[in-house]
Parts: structure tokens; sequence; C-alpha cells
């Protein structure tokens, strides 16, 4: 049955491809800039706040539509040259074309109204001001800049998608909204070692003769080219993600990888044979060298099986584990409770600081590897335990079982915590409940369930942390205290 045509809506002031001037209000984190054109608001990406434009209207809905900048009349003091060429086409950064501090301001706003707006707080920006109003403080944003970090070359970790162009392998970047792949083998944001790699892979299987696979025929070798190397050890895996686990030329492929890169440790073949969109397939097996990568935060070792979630933006991670801590004000005896604990980089970069930990992954092998890291850093069984359950499940077992931590740390996923796991943490009765989110929107709608008055916490305080710079992508640190 064909789809009815959309009529036009003949209450919207604004037609289709028509040409219009305005002055960008706002830009939000996905880098669309907020032009209100006599009432109707319009989005425009690749804007600056301040900004005059002229923009074209390419898609009209009832309450909002999208346009494209014709010509920037009168630029931002916040605009500037990107750095990137291909900024304009990749979809991996909305902030090339802003100042890093203009960014900043807009991921700290952002965070602010998710707290007043979605979350219904009156909070204090003035930490002065704070034990008068009793009011939640937001600290300052945390960027990443200063101590040798940089917002700049900071990714650890990427995943580069490979394709035939003009008959040639090539790896790059999908384009904004699509499986196009924008051929590049540098990214201003990535480690500086990997686009050497990157050549080197492409070359390589051009000259075997090793295709690349196509989404539109399903046929072909490689996929992806995953990348990740140790900020501190200095190590680096390479991981071929292919569409079978034997193919010609495999072994005089990784030859030529590691003869050119001895920085590479371990050579891994994930594949994945399925029709997918999913770039790691079920299986993965070692080439060359070791099955994963070591590496250290905070003085804690760790080793990192491809398929394990890791922060990639190292240095910063530090500073944002850091916070936590300070946040979470540990006086060295209490029991730590680690939900979405993962391999384990939280709990234990804190160990030294509590009595006890206890840390809880839903994912089997993020478990064991959360306890071979343990066992690397000499840390005895019974004071850091580590088991396999959905965080709500464990929460409601270790609340059954009497457990009483003295804080609890969760990191959960963007989708925030069910309301389960809130309700089970909060008749645990900790002391302290310091929350690192990855959604300023679901952080917000959390602290609201749990400082209402069934849950009994008070929000105290929380800061952002930039741990994506040129992104739209922003971490927040939020502490709770029982009331």
């Amino acid at each position: 049955m064909a789809k009815k045509k959309r009529e036009p809506d003949k209450n919207n002031p604004l037609h289709k491809n028509a040409i219009y001037e305005g002055i960008v209000e706002d830009v939000t984190l996905d880098g669309n800039g907020v032009v209100k054109i006599d009432g109707y608001t319009m989005f425009v990406p690749m804007t600056a706040v301040g900004d005059r434009i002229r923009l074209k209207a390419v898609k009209l809905q009832k309450n909002y539509g999208f346009g494209i900048i014709e010509q920037v009349i009168t630029p931002s003091p916040a605009r500037i040259k990107s750095p990137c060429p291909v900024f304009k086409q990749c979809g991996g950064c909305s902030f090339q074309h802003i100042s890093y501090a203009e960014e900043l301001r807009l991921k700290e706003k952002t965070v602010l109204d998710a707290f007043t707006r979605l979350g219904g707080f009156s909070v204090c920006t003035n930490q002065q001001d704070h034990p008068e109003t009793g009011e939640p403080v937001m600290e300052p944003i945390l960027g990443c800049e200063g101590g040798g970090l940089s917002s700049s070359r900071y990714r650890n970790k990427a995943q580069y998608p490979i394709g035939m162009v003009n008959g040639h392998v090539c790896a790059g970047f999908y384009a904004r909204r699509s499986h196009r792949i924008i051929p590049g083998e540098d990214c201003l944001i990535q480690d500086e070692a990997f686009a050497s790699v990157v050549h080197t892979l492409t070359e390589a299987a051009d000259a075997l003769k090793i295709p690349a696979y196509s989404e539109e025929t399903h046929e072909g070798i490689l996929r992806h080219l995953f990348l990740r190397r140790g900020r501190k050890s200095g190590e680096l895996m390479a991981c071929i993600v292919t569409t079978k686990e034997k193919f010609p030329r495999r072994e005089e492929l990784v030859q030529r990888l590691t003869a050119a890169h001895p920085e590479i440790t371990g050579v891994l073949l994930n594949i994945n044979p399925d029709v997918t969109n999913v770039i790691m397939g079920k299986k993965t097996i070692c080439l060359y060298g070791k099955p994963y990568l070591e590496d250290e935060l905070l003085g804690v070792r760790f080793k990192i099986a491809p398929e394990a979630f890791y922060q990639v933006n190292a240095g910063q991670t530090e500073r944002l584990y850091s916070l936590g801590f300070d946040y979470a004000d540990f006086k060295g005896d209490e029991t730590l409770l680690d939900l979405y604990c993962g391999i384990g980089s939280i709990g234990l970069t804190a160990f030294h600081k509590v009595g006890r930990l206890i840390g809880v992954e839903v994912v089997p092998q993020a478990i064991e590897s959360a306890k071979e890291n343990a066992r690397l850093n000499g840390i005895p069984e019974e004071k850091a335990q580590f088991f396999c359950a959905d965080a709500g499940e464990a929460a409601l077992r270790l609340e059954k079982e009497g457990l009483h931590p003295g804080v609890v740390l969760v990191d959960p996923p963007r989708k925030g915590c069910s309301p389960d796991v809130l309700d089970s943490i909060c008749r645990m009765g900790p002391e302290r409940i310091v929350m690192i989110s990855c959604n300023p929107a679901t952080a917000a709608r959390d602290a609201k369930i749990l400082c209402d008055e069934m849950h009994g916490y008070r929000l105290i305080r929380f800061r952002a942390v930039d741990m994506f710079p040129r992104t739209g992508h922003t971490e927040t640190v939020v502490l709770f205290e029982r009331s």
C-alpha cells in the first residue's frame, strides 16, 4: 500500500526550499543550531550561538523543521575554522567548528538544564552560597585540557569501517546518518599512531587481493579494523573483523601488518558472518602476540579483551574516577558496592580506599576479566568479590543478604537505572550514592526518584566531565547522601 503523501501544514509560516534569515539562539549537543523564524523552530547543523545566517528550509514538520546553511552573514565569536578536512561529511564529531570553551559552555548548560527542567531541582551554581541556600551545587565542568591532556588525539580506541571505493580497499568513517564510508585514515580525536596502521592494512589488502565486505551484496571479507592502544603501556592491539575465519593470504596480511608496526602486541581476528550493523561477531581468535591489551589506571593494571568496555579517554578517566572517589569520601573501612562494574576499572582503582569491594556486572566475560584483574594486582578474593547478575537482581539479592554498604557507586548505561535497582539500593541504606552517568537526562530522572519522599536521599552536588571533546557526549558525576 502506497504511503499517503503528507499535506503541507497550512499553519506553518515557512515553505520548503525557501530561504530565510535568522540568528542562532542555542546549539544542541548533536551540533544543531536553534533558529526561530516567526515563532517556528528550525534546526541547522554546523552553526554556532550568535551566527547570523541565511538558511534553506529542507524539511518541515508540525512544530519544528530542519535547514541547511546557505550563507553565514555574520559569524559568531565562538566560530572557528574546522581543522578537520572531512568534518562536514563525517558523522563522528559535532563541534569541530566552535571553540573548545564554547563547547564546554554548551555541555555544562545541557547538564544544568537536565537537572533543573527534568529533575525539578533548584540548583546553586555558586559553591560559596551552598551553606546558606542548602541547594545542590553544580560545580564547573571539568574540561579535557592541561596536565598533559588535550581535546584532540585523546581516543585510545577506533573502529574503522572497510569498504571498496573505485575498486580499491579503503577505510574511513561513516557519513552522517548513513553507512556510506568517507575515506580517511586519520582522525584528529584518535590516537596519532592509528593512521599508519590503517594505511598499512588497506594497502596490504589491496596488494593481496583480499576484498572488503559490501553491505549491498553481502560479499567480501574485510568488515572493520578495530584498534586500541594503552595510554600508559603504549601497547597496540589490532583486531580485524572479517566475514569468515579462513581466507586466502591471511597470514601474509598479518605478517605485513606486524612487520611495519613492531609496536603491535597482538593481532586478533573477529569473525562476523551475519548480515547486521553490529560490528563485532561472537568469535575472536588470536593470530599474533597477546589476545589482550594491558594498560594502567591510577596505578592499577588491567588486561583488556577486544570486546571489553574500557573508557576511550584514559587520561580524563583518571580525573573522572578521582572526582567520584572525592565525592564518595571513603573512610577506609566501608564496603563499596560497584554496580555495572564491567572489568572492574572503577572498583579496583578505589580498592585501596575501602575495606571491601563487591562488583556486579551482567556480562559473564567482563566478570571473569574483573576477577583476573584483581589477581593481577594482588587483591585477595575475600576482599574483592565479583559476581555476574543483572544490576536489579543483584541489588535485591544483596539487600536480602543484609548487605549495608557504606557507599554505592553506580555507572549505568545510557538508559539509566531501572526502578528496582534504585529501590534496592535505597533499602540497603548506604550513607552515600555516587552516580557516574553518560546521559544527563537519565541522571536527572534517577536523581528525582532517589530524592523523593519514599527513597529519602538528598542531591548534594554534581559536575559535568568532558570525556569526549568535539562530540556531543558528556559524563556527569553525582553525589547523593541519605537524609
